[in-house]
């Protein structure tokens, strides 16, 4: 993953636009671009990937957090009616998919592994903040593998074992989603 802006290629700067000002304190998606981890970049890109792919990403606007290590995820607020859009999808289920420190969440029914799991709080305003990250196991692998590793184990995958994954659905499923 290049570690400038400038480097990278047109369609993701053009997909991270204006998404990424304010991270963290940096004025600007170039400088905030810059200044993260290259963890945080590679997290970043996979997650643009899976949510392009699931005509997502377009809802998805000021990213106020991304982690990479211990986990792949980040937290955004949306543009329009996430929830609504997740409540039509087929592909999402909210059963058993709310934690208990959250207000509700939603889980991609349809994959083994590197499934988006999507978690909100109604704050205070009467906005919602919202997380998105990939869950190693996903409901269509094994319950069981989920908990045990992810839950009592401790195990939380990086963006480098995910990355496995995320590629395996681009090569499954043909060209890579346009962003």
């Amino acid at each position: 993953m290049p570690a400038t802006w400038g480097e990278l290629p047109e369609s993701i700067r053009c997909s991270l636009q204006g998404k990424l000002a304010g991270l963290y304190g940096y004025g600007e998606d170039e400088t905030a671009f810059a200044a993260v981890t290259q963890d945080k970049r590679e997290a970043l890109v996979l997650l643009m990937r899976r949510l392009a792919g699931l005509d997502l990403w377009k809802r998805v606007g000021k990213i106020v957090n991304v982690y990479g290590q211990g986990g792949v995820g980040m937290y955004f607020s949306a543009t329009s009616d996430l929830y609504s859009a997740l409540c039509s999808r087929r592909d999402f289920s909210q059963r058993f998919a709310r934690h208990r420190d959250n207000t509700g969440g939603f889980l991609e029914k349809k994959r083994r592994r590197a499934s988006l799991h999507f978690l909100y709080i109604d704050n205070r305003s009467g906005d919602r903040d919202w997380h998105v990250h990939l869950d190693l196991y996903g409901p269509r692998g094994s319950f069981f593998q989920h908990f045990y590793y992810e839950r009592w184990q401790k195990f939380t995958p990086d963006w480098q074992s995910m990355k496995e994954f995320v590629t395996e659905e681009i090569l499954e499923y043909g060209e890579e989603p346009r962003l």
